[in-house]
């Protein structure tokens, strides 16, 4: 499922960089969502995050947003939607509603009123990404030292906070992406 999904963005990223040629927006989005990720925690802890991200495809979504939404309302209008904290984007299929609120970020259909969020949940310490009514939890901090992240079949790891806790974490989201290929 993930390698249509993979084929598809790739797809539609050359497509969007060939009939934006010379239009190299700011990638607000993913810069923002790059630049919390390193404010987080520990090396250790952007790197599991980093990883989730991979898993649940936060960071293909917001690139792939970036590329074919965001970076063009930039080009066209001289502003970015992400920067400015909540705009309405007119497109070819529809508007969308981007929201920045400091916790996360949500993109919105207004024709469907479907949407994708990222946000923090402070009584679990769980970080999670919300898309049709469903959150799907990748990260709970359980101490100090250690974090329950998300595997690539969907159970939550306990992954401790250093070198051979993150190269461990490492060998079994690196190993399943290869087995699906």
């Amino acid at each position: 499922m993930k390698k249509i999904y993979f084929k598809v963005a790739t797809i539609l990223l050359i497509a969007g960089s060939l009939t934006c040629s010379s239009c190299i927006g700011s990638f607000s989005l993913s810069n923002k969502l790059l630049s919390w990720n390193q404010s987080i925690g520990s090396k250790f802890v952007n790197e599991l995050v980093f990883f989730a991200f991979w898993i649940v495809p936060v960071y293909e979504v917001s690139l792939l947003a970036d590329t074919l939404v965001l970076n063009s309302i930039e080009f066209w209008s001289g502003d970015n939607p992400v920067a400015q904290g909540k705009k309405v984007i007119e497109g070819n299929d529809g508007k969308y509603l981007v929201e920045c609120d400091g916790k996360g970020y949500t993109i919105t259909s207004m024709n469907d009123q479907s949407s994708v969020r990222l946000d923090f949940d402070v009584d679990t310490k769980t970080w999670s990404v919300l898309s049709d009514g469903k959150e799907y939890p990748f990260m709970t901090f359980v101490d100090d030292t250690h974090v329950k992240m998300i595997t690539p079949e969907g159970d939550m790891q306990l992954v401790e906070l250093n070198q051979a806790g993150l190269m461990a974490y490492q060998q079994v989201a690196s190993g399943a992406m290869f087995a699906q290929r």
